[in-house]
């Protein structure tokens, strides 16, 4: 390149710099209003992967994280070559997987109900009943969980005993832990998780329905060709981001349901996670662990991402 063509190129990047400097100094209120939001995300989410290094060390506390030996990839080839890591990987994949079928379409479906309530009052005592779940605990939530499978006195075998049919201990048996799990996340969360549709729903214009409405378009074809489509860009980024925490279940009430007798279909990557790391006091391997299950998450992410964003649906960038 010509000393010209250089001398140009830097001089219409020191000017873009500027352009941008002068803009961030006529609206330097808005970047301290984000400014402790930044702070908050570099202190406690990014300064914290300094440690991540210790996946790749065998970490010694006296020595610290600079001073323990490096031992590269042992601790993610030990958990692969491990007996139990398709049965951890598969409870996580198959645990994520049924929320997706059954978790997330359930708030949309909810929003899409509540939208048609015409009733103003109606419509706000069933949005605070299907929001009220979400502030239980969640220690709470799995105590009425027990209360309510318990084989002899819970409401679900009592409801058995009437139609004759012989009382079944849900929470002992591994078949049935995939099902309690998600089917309870959806009456703790559709409600809550609906919020963000109804707001998309109240977004869409009028005119659209009143237009249908002259060309003698039904309910459902409106719901269909109208409030589907508008609420659908907010579909495909919560999809996204729900696939890119694929890997990721939460640990507090999976832990909470755990007992010795569904472990075969209850054990996932963040339980095992807190046995190995805390219990067993295996610092690298667990951050192995839990850095082996981010990775997937965040290959899954661009995928997903890229997928969607070739086929010309909303994408995240």
């Amino acid at each position: 390149m010509k000393p010209e063509g250089i001398a140009a190129r830097a001089a219409s990047g020191g000017g873009r710099w500027r352009r941008k400097l002068r803009r961030a100094t006529v609206n330097y209120e808005l970047y301290l209003f984000v400014l402790p939001a930044v702070i908050y995300y570099l202190v406690f989410h990014y300064w914290p992967m300094y440690g991540v290094q210790i996946a790749f060390k065998q970490f010694n506390p006296v020595l610290g994280i600079q001073g323990s030996p490096w031992v590269g990839l042992q601790h993610f080839i030990r958990f692969v070559q491990a007996p139990s890591f398709l049965d951890i990987v598969g409870n996580t994949l198959g645990i994520s997987l049924y929320s997706l079928l059954v978790a997330f379409p359930a708030p949309i479906i909810l929003a899409l109900l509540l939208n048609e309530i015409r009733s103003r009052k109606f419509r706000r005592v069933l949005q605070t009943v299907t929001y009220a779940p979400h502030f239980i605990s969640m220690v709470v939530l799995v105590s009425m969980i027990m209360i309510l499978l318990n084989p002899t006195y819970g409401l679900a075998n009592t409801l058995l005993a009437a139609f004759g049919a012989e009382p079944i201990d849900f929470m002992t048996r591994s078949g049935w832990f995939k099902s309690i799990y998600v089917l309870s996340d959806v009456w703790q969360n559709a409600g809550w998780s609906s919020i963000i549709y109804l707001a998309a729903l109240a977004g869409i214009d009028p005119e659209l329905h009143e237009a249908a409405m002259i060309d003698g378009a039904s309910r459902l074809q409106r719901i269909r060709h109208i409030n589907i489509p508008g609420i659908m860009p907010t579909m495909v980024i919560l999809f996204i981001l729900a696939m890119g925490g694929v890997m990721s279940v939460g640990f507090e009430k999976v832990f909470l349901m755990q007992n010795p007798l569904n472990l075969e279909a209850s054990e996932v990557i963040s339980t095992y996670v807190y046995k190995v790391g805390l219990l067993q006091v295996q610092y690298s391997f667990s951050a192995a662990v839990g850095l082996f299950n981010s990775v997937i998450n965040f290959v899954l992410l661009l995928i997903v991402n890229g997928t969607v964003k070739r086929i010309g649906q909303t994408s995240l960038w």
